[in-house]
């Protein structure tokens, strides 16, 4: 067996003991990489049967149209449920409220449509695309990650897993995320991907788009990004590495048209793979404060 091997055979066993030990799980798809591959995994975790758990996606509303035209064409192809939670319909609602200025986002205002859509649901159980290896407050983890009845993470109060004994006991109003792909890095979902031959979105790809400078990255041109006066529009040749909510993707610039050239760059990149994501700049522990709250990859990580 290979490392690849190894790695999937893992997920797998972990994605039948989620079947297993839960009674409503479903897999959180952001249209990324990550999410892309684990639903790959439990397609074929369950072939032939069909794919056991839906797809719920976040839609912030400032999604990029190929994230959306992947997903259509994903949830079509493998004959999946989907579930859709709108941050518009929680703004609308009164239940968070829009931010304004340069660096307004909705990528904050996810975590209040995602526990609304896990409570409206009743799932018991949210599969999640995060690896350990791509942030520090990712690395503190488990496999099966208890949220308390307010869907928030505690990280002193996560149980211990020994080797492959997962514990998904939880009180009532509970419930647990769960990261197959934990033990995988960013080089590994890549060569994977390569291996399996898995489709992507094509803004993994090198492409012509027109973006703008900000805070030593490419952003893209979008109407939901309000441009300082001295931002000037250019076109580029560049791709997502990571794919969010367009407001906080950045793009880089790239030749990579192929998987293997991606797996080339990757490997000689000297930025890590979240180091295009605005989202993580706003304060040293972004991502931990995200995810006590109740973020979505604890998505993401497209």
């Amino acid at each position: 067996m290979t490392h690849l091997d190894e790695l999937e055979a893992e997920s797998i066993y972990i994605l039948r003991e989620t079947a297993s030990q839960f009674q409503k799980p479903a897999i959180l798809f952001s249209g990324g990489k990550d999410s892309i591959v684990v639903t790959y995994l439990a397609y074929k975790a369950f072939y032939p049967a069909k794919l056991p758990f839906p797809l719920v996606h976040i839609d912030t509303g400032h999604n990029f149209k190929e994230t959306l035209e992947y997903r259509d064409s994903l949830v079509k192809k493998l004959g999946a449920d989907l579930i859709v939670g709108s941050v518009q319909k929680s703004i609308d609602e009164g239940k968070v409220k829009e931010e304004t200025g340069y660096n307004a986002s909705r990528n904050m205002l996810q975590t209040t449509t995602l526990l609304d859509t896990i409570e409206e649901n009743k799932f018991d159980a949210c599969i999640g695309g995060a690896r350990r290896d791509e942030e520090k407050a990712r690395a503190k983890e488990r496999i099966f990650s208890h949220r308390d009845e307010f869907g928030q993470w505690n990280p002193k109060n996560q149980r211990p897993e020994l080797w492959n004994i997962f514990n998904g006991k939880k009180n009532v109003g509970e419930h647990f995320r769960v990261f197959p792909i934990s033990n995988w890095t960013e080089m590994d979902v890549w060569q994977y991907i390569y291996k399996e031959n898995i489709p992507l979105p094509s803004l993994y790809y090198t492409h012509t788009r027109k973006c703008f400078f900000r805070d030593g990255q490419y952003l893209a041109a979008e109407p939901c990004i309000k441009r300082r006066p001295e931002e000037v529009v250019v076109e580029k040749q560049v791709r997502c590495r990571t794919i969010g909510d367009i407001t906080c993707t950045g793009l880089t610039l790239s030749t990579a048209h192929t998987i293997e050239d991606i797996i080339a760059e990757t490997a000689a990149s000297r930025v890590t793979e979240r180091g295009g994501r605005a989202d993580d700049k706003r304060s040293e522990t972004a991502m931990e404060d995200r995810k006590i709250n109740g973020y979505f990859s604890s998505i993401p990580k497209v």
